[in-house]
């Protein structure tokens, strides 16, 4: 019986140290399912808990999400509980899912570093809309680039006395600036009638009867104004209503070299002057240092083929030509690839001789102009109407024709030495309103000159010992 009792003991002993030493198991927390339902109340264990955890780089690191009490008790996911997870990975993969389940699991993260976390990642949305607000807002700025100025015009300046001796036919008593010396020199008083006097020395020098109108229209009315008191005032006014007649929106003087080639079309009646106005532009443009070529577009009269020759063996530019009475059109195309292959600056190029009144010559000049754009865009960049200053009031007729046919850029005004009417100017280019590039007043190359109006105007209208009005 003591052996027994022993025995019992020993092994109460032996079993008391291997509890002992076996390791205690943590107690699963049960659950109660509470739903109202005929199914036995079991318990539940849990499933891992959906949270997401906060490092300390700021990352966050999301578990699997919850079961339903549904999944837990089948072990398959019903239609309710599929619903929720589809809807919680939705919202998990949203860039706002993050701080929301920060909010939602603050059982699991401490308030602070879900508070921290959020903040991190809304601070970072603000600064990348921000930043996209602002490359919309202001986008980034054109390169800086400098403006080139405008190319200086070309041709020979003129001065005050060689425009002068070029208008002596148009200064002396005979002439148009010497009948209105003689009318308005010498008096002591000016009174109202000299406008009559003035209007016939204008009608008679060919200035036209609507520039005239316009001068006498603004001369009476100073004249009724007492404005004009003597003989410096008339002329003051007379100055400036030329000016004002010679000015068209301010433009006048040589042309511009702003294409490469610049091509220049020279057109008006025979006898005007073309061919002779082409070699003394084309020595002037060479000697500024240019690159000339000259074009023979006047197929129909060999003679001014070979002058134009002439003035290119004298100025050392080549001419492009065709065979008698070959199509103008076709030479100037050609002449037109010649400049561009040849890098030439500009090209001068010469037409027949139209009269105004022959029609469907005029309808000729029209193809060459389109001609010569379908052989360089813009071309022709100037078209230069040559009028002879001895025609008077008939030149001016010439010229409406040509201006109704052609785009006209400029007129050339030339054999302004060899007439006393020096004021048919006024006329022509008020009548037009054509800005004045360049006036012949001589036979020499040098007797060409680049219009200044105002230089021109103290010239004509000047007294000897004054200088170009400012």
């Amino acid at each position: 019986m003591e052996f027994v009792v022993g025995l019992i003991v020993i092994l109460a002993v032996v079993a008391f140290f291997i509890m002992k030493k076996k390791p205690s198991t943590p107690k699963t927390p049960t659950f109660t399912d509470t739903s109202p339902n005929t199914t036995p109340s079991r318990a539940i264990e849990p499933g891992p808990i959906n949270s997401t955890e906060a490092l300390e780089d700021g990352t966050s690191v999301e578990q699997s999400p919850p079961m339903s009490s549904d999944t837990a008790l089948t072990g398959e996911p019903t239609e309710d509980s599929a619903r929720e997870q589809a809807d919680s990975s939705r919202a998990a993969s949203t860039p706002e899912s993050s701080s929301q389940n920060l909010l939602a699991n603050d059982s699991e993260i401490p308030p602070t570093q879900a508070a921290e976390a959020s903040a991190v990642e809304s601070q970072e949305g603000l600064t990348q809309e921000e930043e996209t607000q602002e490359e919309e807002a202001s986008p980034p700025p054109p390169p800086s680039r400098a403006l080139s100025p405008a190319p200086p015009s070309v041709g020979r300046k003129a001065d005050l006395q060689s425009l002068r001796k070029g208008l002596a036919r148009s200064r002396n008593s005979e002439g148009f600036f010497g009948r209105l010396r003689g009318l308005i020199g010498g008096r002591k008083e000016i009174d109202p009638d000299i406008a009559a006097e003035i209007e016939e020395v204008l009608l008679s020098s060919d200035v036209g009867v609507h520039t005239t109108e316009t001068i006498l229209d603004r001369i009476k009315d100073s004249l009724a104004k007492g404005d004009l008191k003597n003989e410096d005032q008339v002329w003051a006014a007379l100055r400036e209503e030329a000016c004002r007649a010679l000015s068209v929106d301010g433009r006048s003087g040589g042309i511009t070299l702003s294409h490469q080639p610049t091509v220049v079309l020279l057109v008006g009646v025979n006898g005007a002057g073309k061919t002779t106005t082409i070699g003394k532009l084309a020595q002037q443009f060479s000697k500024s240092g240019k690159k000339v070529m000259l074009a023979a577009g006047d197929t129909f009269r060999a003679a001014a083929v070979d002058q134009l020759k002439a003035w290119g063996e004298r100025v050392g530019c080549e001419v492009i030509s065709g065979k008698d009475n070959a199509d103008p059109s076709s030479v100037l195309f050609d002449a037109i690839q010649s400049a561009k292959d040849s890098g030439v600056d500009v090209l001068l190029a010469d037409t027949a001789g139209r009269l105004h009144t022959k029609t469907n010559l005029m309808i000729e000049m029209t193809k060459i102009f389109k001609t010569l754009g379908k052989a360089l865009e813009g071309a022709p960049h100037e078209v230069l109407l040559v009028i002879d200053s001895t025609n008077g009031q008939n030149a001016l007729a010439q010229a409406r024709e040509f201006k109704e046919a052609l785009n006209i850029t400029g007129l050339v005004l030339t054999k302004l030495d060899g007439t006393a009417r020096g004021g048919a100017v006024l006329g022509i280019c008020d009548g037009l309103q054509i800005p004045v590039r360049y006036i012949g007043v001589g036979e020499r190359t040098e007797d060409l000159y680049e219009f200044d109006t105002n230089a021109f105007v103290e010239a004509l209208l000047g007294g000897d010992d004054e200088g170009i009005a400012a």
